[in-house]
């Protein structure tokens, strides 16, 4: 039987598409502080926990991808297990383009082994995997994360924890006493900002839309008034 999440045909059954990967950093590490998509050393903490990927253009999408999750298996190799893996894109790769390819946290990678062995597929270094799309399932709230450099006139954040799609592709932003949304850019990532209006004042509501299924979600009064740069602020919402 086949369920269908957030518009993907999730079957655990069934991997059809192939890809490669790699892995990079240390065995047991994150890879990278949270890469191109901005995430920083989000990226070693849950919900991620250090099993995350770097992917090649196809998977990256110029930053589309970022916070999109994938489940990765191997089983081309004597030490595969050939259970799968939930990876969420949190970097790019720039020498991985051509065919699918997931450069895997060193962590991650050892994820597809079987018990002591993540060791001996480490060793491999590339192997041959099959891959899908799934959902992402954090089990917490979306956070909103200030960038140290926002002020009164300036307001750039990071978006982390997404559910479902897993991937932001646009973001809006309504102040205290606007009486419509307005459109939020894209700085790199999962990091997005806006230049803001003489006078303009919070709470701050925040809608998010994703790439893949459009849905969204409006986090109201997510910024509060007094908020601070580099502080981080907890939604209470999430997609389902």
């Amino acid at each position: 039987m086949t369920n269908y999440c957030h518009g993907y045909g999730f079957d655990s059954r069934n991997f059809l598409s192939s890809a490669i990967a790699t892995w990079y950093g240390a065995p047991e590490g994150a890879g990278s502080t949270g890469g191109a998509c901005g995430l920083g050393d989000a990226v070693d903490n849950p919900p991620y926990n250090s099993l995350i990927t770097a992917g090649g253009s196809s998977l990256f999408q110029s930053g589309n991808g970022c916070g999109a999750c994938y489940q990765v298996k191997c089983t081309g190799h004597a030490a595969c297990s050939g259970q799968p893996v939930t990876v969420t894109i949190t970097d790019s790769c720039p020498g991985c383009d051509g065919a699918v390819h997931f450069d895997l946290s060193g962590r991650a990678f050892g994820f597809m082994a079987k018990p002591g062995e993540a060791d001996a597929l480490r060793t491999a270094g590339k192997i041959s995997v099959e891959y899908q799309r799934v959902p992402c399932e954090y089990h917490a709230n979306i956070i909103l994360k200030i960038d140290p450099g926002s002020n009164s006139y300036y307001l750039a954040f990071e978006i982390e924890n997404v559910n479902g799609d897993g991937d932001i592709g646009y973001v809006e932003l309504r102040a205290a006493g606007w009486s419509g949304w307005v459109p939020m850019q894209r700085t790199w990532g999962v990091t997005w900002h806006i230049q803001l209006p003489d006078g303009a004042q919070g709470p701050y509501s925040v809608r998010l839309t994703t790439v893949e299924t459009k849905e969204t979600v409006v986090a109201a009064d997510a910024i509060p008034a007094a908020w601070s740069p580099a502080r981080s602020y907890y939604t209470g919402v999430n997609f389902q």
